[in-house]
């Protein structure tokens, strides 16, 4: 666990969210606050709603109950794209990539909420526009650099190995800038030297950037090593939120993960 950085304000608040899906229940009453700064764990069963959780922050599933704050701003009807130009990124369970582009065109995706040129002076790559590519170019190959993944930038992404695609796809996620990066399941899908990797990465990307980060993992040694909070959902209702030795000796996270109370 990360203990030498500085944890600010809420950054963004879920305040008795809950979501249904016809007579299925994905969330129940369920309050989440992520601060500036820290590493947001976010735990639980499969089916316990963690995506769905994300999803209501991103803007994909809008709750029947509840609001959500950002900034200080409640949000409302919020659009993915809305959410990422007000500064949320995201990464999936599944990679999200277009394989046939290469890694730095993938990448280069992220971008688009910085491109404020109008579409004729980009089609013709000319005067601002081409000045403002070339300098959002710059800037996604210092997220490559920063990800070690030079070699592989003309590569199309469609041929790297699953865990290089996972890195590609944090990589389109920081070219956004974001102040709240929200990475699901991160991991999921790599051996052990991979995910290794991969904490450095998201350890750097908070230390660094100063990146507020929450994400889903199913690693449980991965969550409490680089986590500063740990959030547990069980069936749609958060039943803990505390530090990561907190939440390790909590009955109700032990109950769940063990099946003794269901």
């Amino acid at each position: 666990m990360q203990t030498d950085r500085h944890i600010g304000q809420v950054l963004l608040g879920a305040d008795n969210i809950s979501l249904n899906f016809g007579a299925v229940k994905a969330l129940i009453d369920v309050t989440v606050e992520i601060r500036e700064h820290e590493i947001l764990g976010i735990i639980g069963p499969n089916g316990a709603g963690k995506t769905s959780l994300l999803n209501c922050i991103n803007g994909v599933y809008r709750p029947q109950e509840g609001r959500i704050t950002f900034k200080g701003q409640t949000r409302q009807r919020l659009k993915p794209f809305e959410a990422a130009e007000q500064g949320i990124a995201r990464t999936f369970q599944n990679v999200a990539l277009f394989r046939g582009m290469t890694t730095l065109d993938n990448i280069m995706t992220g971008r688009n909420t910085k491109m404020h040129s109008n579409f004729a002076l980009q089609a013709i790559w000319w005067g601002p526009a081409k000045a403002e590519e070339m300098a959002n170019r710059a800037f996604v190959e210092q997220i490559i650099d920063f990800l070690e993944i030079e070699a592989i930038r003309k590569t199309p992404v469609g041929r790297l190995p699953y865990g290089m695609q996972k890195r590609v796809e944090l990589g389109r996620a920081l070219a956004a800038e974001p102040d709240l990066l929200l990475l699901d399941e991160p991991m999921a899908g790599m051996n052990l030297e991979e995910k290794e990797d991969m904490c450095r990465f998201v350890l750097d990307v908070n230390d660094e950037f100063g990146t507020t980060i929450a994400l889903i993992e199913h690693d449980m040694s991965v969550v409490m090593d680089i986590s500063d909070r740990v959030v547990v959902l069980d069936y749609g209702r958060k039943i803990a939120d505390g530090s990561p030795d907190e939440v390790r000796s909590n009955p109700d996270v032990i109950d769940a993960y063990l099946g003794v109370s269901h």
